[in-house]
């Protein structure tokens, strides 16, 4: 069994439920700066997505942000469901994910730029999921993948 690395921090009370997925969208309130658990809510890295594995209930800390309060999590860097060159969708293989698609209208265009990755970031490709749901209208050979953080 694989041991999964996990980290610390804090999130709102509401959303505080194990296996829920979220995206950090990073320190960008005011309210935050003079705040004395500051470094506990932003030690993440902006743009990835994580998941909560288990909810610490024994602590809670006011929050001007959140409605309730905040309490500690343990994150881990939760996969994302992406379509990748169907040439480079080889499990465990190592990829650099790039957003070249500018179809915005495009109904595959939420898989081809997810939510949760980093443009230029290295990702291992777990499972290779199948073709993608939709013809590319670029002309390009696509498959879904589950991409793991490196």
């Amino acid at each position: 069994m694989v041991n999964v690395k996990t980290k610390v921090t804090l999130i709102g009370a509401k959303l505080a439920k194990q296996g829920l997925d979220f995206v950090y969208e990073g320190d960008s309130r005011t309210e935050c700066e003079k705040c004395k658990v500051r470094k506990a809510c932003h030690n993440l890295q902006r743009g990835r997505k994580y998941r909560v594995a288990a909810v610490r209930t024994n602590t809670r800390h006011d929050c001007p942000v959140h409605d309730e309060a905040v309490i500690a999590v343990d994150v881990m860097e939760a996969p994302v469901i992406a379509l990748i060159g169907a040439d480079m969708a080889i499990s465990n293989s190592k990829v650099s994910y790039e957003f070249s698609c500018p179809r915005t209208g495009c109904r595959s265009y939420p898989l081809c730029r997810p939510d949760g990755v980093i443009e230029g970031e290295k990702y291992v490709v777990g499972e290779v999921l199948g073709n993608a749901p939709d013809v590319c209208e670029r002309g390009r050979a696509l498959k879904l993948v589950e991409l793991r953080p490196l």
